[in-house]
């Protein structure tokens, strides 16, 4: 099977960067198309032309590794980043729009204290931010595979074409073309979008001379923005990436997605790490089980990425040490809702949105987001639940210190009890884990081990003549089991017995 391209899973990444800022999915690769335009209107060269594309797909990408100072100062770090396109980043509108978010979670006398210490040393904050911003973008360019061009274009996202941005205050020509490319088309999304054609050229030749370069303007005022509204927008900046029709090896697909489940855990300063945790623990048990290794590489995969969907959640939300309200519980509940819509975009990552999104779900229906129960849970997803709810439990959260190993096993076993996490999966991670291993409790409805194989591959379909062949037994014999199995589970053709299989997770190889 032919793997998706780079610009597919970047695509994908931009998608959970719209949420981060508060905007609506492909408002990144809408304002990717209209750099583009751009590009072609000032006559840049494809290497120009292509560092414009990525570092507009990528360039607030940097934004998530701040979410906790952002948080910090100004409550719902999502809401700040939306509210703060509608101003230019100078003058009275600019410090009311801090004004308006400082302390914004605390109370009067809280916000008071927070907003004196904030304005205080108002450069020195905003440059602190803006400073953590630009590294960790351009670090993770890096490691993303977009080169130099690109990483090095990242450094001026704050900067303005007046000189007054931050953190180096350079101004013109200074700021690479790209990069005032990327100034303006992504600021005229929003306004094109909310105001049509006509407000999104009166923002940009406001702003004309102080954040966007008059050439740049004036190229946007005879760009065709015609269709940007209206079409597949994903289709049609991917028939604008640089890289159109190259694809991924497998190793190259799996930095990719390590890089960007890193990128996922810099959202919060507690979470940092658990992605690639959890990916390792996770393939680790899924070789324990002796799955195939096609199984332990996409389950693995499915582990890395698993958490991208937090982007789309404040920090006010993550970071609460109290309980949270229910109408806050909704918006976390979403998150594994977000990394599956979000991943299901990409041609060849399927199978890997299906599991990824369901690493919240229980056996016994009580997870989210869906609700899924039993059957509905796939081997590879049980594991993956499994998986991250012992590393999560091991790692410091706001509202309690880390259980040591024996407490997370503990609790681990409980949830398998209550019919909450598969016992099987939680046995396999706990094995993986370093626990000691405990006997195999006995198979359900009385089954001995050899009905269980049987039973497996009357679940996949199989006749009973491939059931001999692959077992190694007479065709009677796998008659004579056949029966067995339908009196012990109570049902009397393969449709049923295939449920049986499938509601108690004895299907495929796991569990082994």
């Amino acid at each position: 099977m032919t793997g998706p391209r780079r610009a597919e899973v970047l695509a994908a990444l931009s998608l959970a960067i719209d949420l981060g800022l508060g905007q609506p999915m492909e408002h990144m690769l809408r304002s990717a198309l209209i750099a583009t335009r751009l590009a072609d209107r000032l006559g840049l060269d494809d290497t120009q032309r292509g560092t414009a594309f990525y570092a507009n797909l990528v360039a607030w990408i940097g934004c998530h590794a701040d979410s906790h100072e952002l948080s910090r100062w100004f409550g719902d770090d999502i809401a700040y980043r939306a509210d703060s396109y509608q101003v230019n980043w100078q003058g009275l509108p600019f410090l009311r729009l801090l004004a308006t978010h400082v302390g914004q979670d605390q109370g009067p006398v809280g916000r008071g204290l927070t907003a004196a210490a904030f304005f205080v040393h108002i450069k020195g904050r905003l440059s602190d931010l803006i400073h953590s911003h630009c590294a960790s973008a351009a670090r993770l360019a890096d490691r993303l595979g977009l080169g130099d061009p690109v990483r090095d274009a990242l450094v001026f996202s704050f900067e303005r074409f007046d000189g007054t941005g931050l953190p180096s205050g350079r101004s013109g020509d200074e700021i690479p073309i790209e990069m005032r490319v990327v100034h303006l088309a992504e600021v005229a999304e929003v306004f094109l979008r909310q105001d049509g054609p006509d407000g999104a050229v009166s923002m940009v030749k406001a702003r004309s001379g102080s954040q966007f370069d008059p050439a740049v303007v004036e190229a946007f005022e005879s760009t065709d923005l015609e269709g940007l509204l209206d079409d597949d927008v994903w289709t049609a900046a991917l028939d604008q990436a640089p890289d159109n029709g190259g694809t991924l090896s497998e190793p190259e697909l799996d930095e990719l997605l390590l890089a960007i489940g890193d990128f996922a855990d810099l959202k919060c300063p507690f979470t940092i790490g658990h992605s690639r945790g959890v990916a390792e623990l996770t393939a680790e048990a899924a070789r324990g089980c002796g799955l195939p290794a096609t199984d332990v590489r996409l389950v693995r995969r499915a582990a890395l990425v698993h958490d991208l969907g937090r982007m789309g959640v404040p920090n006010t939300l993550w970071e609460k040490p109290g309980p949270l309200t229910e109408a806050e519980w909704e918006r976390v509940r979403l998150h594994p809702y977000l990394t599956g819509r979000i991943l299901r975009r990409v041609p060849g990552l399927e199978q890997v949105a299906t599991i990824a999104a369901a690493h919240h779900e229980r056996l016994d229906g009580s997870g989210y987001p869906l609700g899924a129960a039993g059957a509905a849970l796939a081997p590879l997803s049980r594991l993956l639940a499994a998986a991250d709810t012992y590393h999560a439990l091991t790692e410091v959260r706001p509202h309690r210190g880390p259980h040591d190993p024996d407490e997370a096993a503990v609790i681990l076993r409980c949830q398998a009890r209550e019919s909450r996490l598969d016992a099987q999966a939680v046995e396999a991670v706990l094995r993986a884990a370093g626990h000691p291993v405990r006997q195999r409790k006995a198979f359900p409805a009385g089954l001995t081990g050899r009905e269980v194989e049987v039973l497996r591959l009357v679940a996949a379909g199989r006749a009973n003549r491939e059931i001999a062949g692959l077992l190694s037994i007479s065709e009677k014999t796998v008659r004579n089991h056949v029966e067995h199995i339908y009196a012990k589970i109570a049902v009397s053709n393969r449709t049923g017995a295939g449920l049986f299989a499938l509601e108690h997770g004895l299907t495929g190889a796991f569990p082994g």
